[in-house]
């Protein structure tokens, strides 16, 4: 049996993209896909307009904290997908690095939100393609 694959979504305030990939990635992966996120300067907490486009399709992160990007959460993860934001990941040999460019729903609205939310879903979904090819 192979070992579960591992994702870490990381983006500077771990407040919105790379809260809205963990969840997508847990929702559609249904436990077969390791899930983490972080930010190197976490914020407070997620951006509400994130809380409520992911709720829109059925998906409450409401309950989710940003979290400090660690070296270990690097470490423990296979694929560490950072946000187009230009973050300092720690670059470790044997790990697959990949960066999404995604515009930054900080300070926007729900409504601008949604786009970037199904962005994020049509790339997970194809990172679930990869990372689990027996479908």
């Amino acid at each position: 049996m192979m070992p579960k694959p591992s994702v870490l979504f990381v983006c500077v305030h771990n407040a919105g993209r790379s809260q809205m990939a963990a969840a997508w990635l847990a929702h559609l992966g249904g436990g077969r896909i390791e899930v983490r996120s972080a930010g190197s300067a976490p914020a407070d907490q997620v951006n509400p307009a994130a809380i409520e486009a992911m709720k829109e399709v059925g998906i409450d992160i409401a309950d989710q904290t940003p979290k400090v990007l660690t070296v270990d959460a690097v470490e423990a993860s296979d694929v560490c997908v950072t946000m187009g934001c230009g973050d300092a990941c720690p670059i470790f040999p044997g790990k697959r690095y990949l960066d999404w460019k995604l515009d930054d729903p900080a300070g926007q609205g729900v409504e601008a939100v949604r786009p970037i939310r199904d962005e994020i879903r049509t790339r997970v979904e194809a990172l679930m393609a990869e990372l689990l090819p027996e479908g």
